[in-house]
Formats: structure tokens, C-alpha cells, sequence
């Protein structure tokens, strides 16, 4: 769910925070990458240090297991919801992003969302492995904790 932005805040650039970690997700945010952006997008990974320098607010663990993309007005956007609006920013994809705001639309948005959920779930780094990508990294440059 988002956050609302404040009153009269167009969003004029969108930050998406990936997770390296994770081949679909790495894949979605070359995807994202080479599209027409009507509103721009800063693909950061998530959980690393320019993600917490930016959003020193944000729960950044939480972003390690939900797709989170952070709007320059303050709005936080989780889950189907952060799908949509990367939608919403491209030119081919705006039309489709409203659609999948309706009634119609919300269960695709949510099942689409699901079933990458799984899919990353079986081909992401585990926690616990050497290089997971589940922890987040110590601010001094550690391990994670």
C-alpha cells in the first residue's frame, strides 16, 4: 500500500529498489532499464548502502523480501502496488497500469506479482548462503546481522 504524497506533489522521478541478489529481479530492472520512462526511474539495489543513504527511514530489511519503490514526494509504494506504478512510469505500459488499478485488473496485478514471488523464491540466493542476498549488509561495511 502507498503512502499518500503530499498535497499537490506531482511524482516527477521514482526510485526501485531491487534485490541483486535475485536473477528475475536483476532481469526485471535491465527491462525496466531500456524502456521509454515517462517518469524516470533510479534502479538501486536494495538494502545497499545508496539505498540507505537515500531512505535512511525506510524499513530496508522489508525491502529485501517486497519489492519497494519510493516516489521523490515522499510516497512509498510495496508489493502490487510498487508492480503498478514501475508500469505507470512507461510509455508503452501506462494504459496497462491503469487497467490493472480497476477492479478488473487488481487480481491479474496480484496473481502476476505471486507468481514472481515464487519464482524468485525458488531461484534467489537462500539466506545463510555466502553471498544471500536475505541480510542486510552492516553500514560499515561487515557482514550482515
Amino acid at each position: 500500500m502507498a503512502h499518500p504524497p503530499p498535497a499537490g506533489a506531482p511524482v516527477r522521478r521514482l526510485t526501485v529498489l531491487y534485490d541483486g541478489g535475485c536473477p528475475l529481479c536483476v532481469h526485471l530492472r535491465q527491462w525496466l532499464g531500456k524502456q521509454r520512462q515517462l517518469v524516470p526511474l533510479d534502479l538501486v539495489p536494495a538494502g545497499s548502502r545508496e539505498a540507505r543513504q537515500r531512505f535512511p527511514g525506510l524499513d530496508h530489511a522489508g525491502t529485501l523480501t517486497e519489492i519497494t519503490v519510493v516516489g521523490d514526494g515522499g510516497q512509498v509504494y510495496r508489493g502490487t502496488s510498487a508492480w503498478i506504478v514501475c508500469l505507470w512510469a512507461l510509455a508503452e505500459h501506462r494504459p496497462k497500469a491503469h487497467w490493472l488499478t480497476t477492479p478488473a485488473g487488481r487480481p491479474l496485478a496480484r496473481a502476476t506479482v505471486l507468481a514472481a514471488a515464487k519464482y524468485r523464491s525458488v531461484t534467489a540466493r537462500p539466506c545463510g548462503s555466502p553471498d544471500g542476498a536475505c541480510g542486510l549488509p552492516d553500514p560499515a561495511g561487515g557482514s550482515p546481522g
